[in-house]
């Protein structure tokens, strides 16, 4: 037996979380779907180039794609839980699987959901089209679109993350990614301001030595989309204190009404919680990075 596909992981994993409904530390999740399915220790011991359990890795891309589907979802770090709807789908299969399904569930559902009744949609002709081509494709562009693909995935856990962490927390994450990106000549010159009755200012950055020009930070923790009335009542602060640069930074989105608004003045720059996680990437905000090395012939050696 070879360790199982992370598309073959789907199902033990999904069936391993089904049996804990209060969710599981996501090291239990692995070691119990790995005993599911018959790991032997030998095989728990096969690592990427990158150090990492091969079983670990492939597990942890089965429960990206259940997440993707709806069926289960990290209702804090490094905890996996199925949900409702998780439970609902395994009541309509049987055991095991049939024969595809979770192919299908790894390939044919990334963007989208299975309906209720577990019938899959009938395939779009686009995306067989667009699955073909990516067999033909090269190395180089497989691995393009592999490290895009895990770029998207940390994204989405990155935003989980975010929308779990204490509201001071995500001030003082906001903080540092704005010195990452290179406001404030050192990380004191940004201040979080942490107290009520603040005016709407959750932050404040120095831009100068001395002080005199300085941006304006609100951090929003939300579920929710932020709507023109928060950012009109930031920009009101902003007034208040005669400032000219103000940045909002929220873990949602925006509505249309407040795009519409921040659009039509100078002061207000609008960073949703997609760019957020974006740029914690790009400068390496809590995130780690492993170096892939790809060999290639060198030409001039032979020269």
């Amino acid at each position: 037996m070879t360790i199982p596909t992370y598309d073959e992981f789907i199902e033990p994993l999904l069936r391993t979380l089904a049996k804990h409904p209060q969710g599981l530390i996501a090291a239990q999740a692995r070691e119990l779907t790995a005993e599911s399915v018959g790991l032997s220790e030998t095989q728990r011991l096969e690592l990427l180039p990158s150090g990492q359990p091969v079983y670990a890795n492939r597990i942890g891309w089965a429960h990206d794609r259940l997440k993707r589907a709806g069926f289960s979802h990290s209702p804090r770090r490094g905890r996996w839980q199925v949900t409702d709807e998780g439970q609902a789908f395994l009541t309509t299969q049987p055991d095991p699987f049939p024969a595809g399904l979770g192919k299908e569930l790894a390939l044919a559902h990334i963007d989208s959901r299975l309906r209720p009744g577990g019938e899959a949609d009938d395939p779009d002709p686009a995306e067989l089209a667009a699955a073909d081509a990516k067999r033909l494709s090269s190395p180089d562009e497989r691995i393009a679109e592999a490290m895009n693909e895990i770029r998207q995935s940390v994204v989405e856990e990155l935003r989980e993350l975010l929308g779990q962490v204490d509201p001071q927390r995500f001030e003082s994450i906001v903080l540092d990614v704005l010195h990452a990106i290179g406001y404030g000549a050192k990380r004191s010159d940004l201040l979080r301001m942490g107290a009520s009755g603040d005016g709407g200012i959750d932050g404040i950055i120095s831009l100068d030595r001395l002080g005199l020009e300085k941006v304006y930070v609100q951090a929003k923790r939300w579920q929710s989309n932020v709507g023109a009335p928060e950012v009109q009542g930031f920009y009101g602060a902003l007034a208040g204190r005669r400032a000219t640069k103000g940045v909002f930074i929220t873990t949602s989105g925006y509505t249309r009404q407040a795009l519409d608004f921040a659009a039509s003045v100078d002061k207000i720059v609008l960073v949703d919680g997609a760019r957020l996680a974006e740029l914690m990437i790009d400068h390496d905000v809590g995130v780690s990075n492993r170096s892939l090395r790809l060999p290639r012939v060198d030409g001039d050696y032979f020269e």
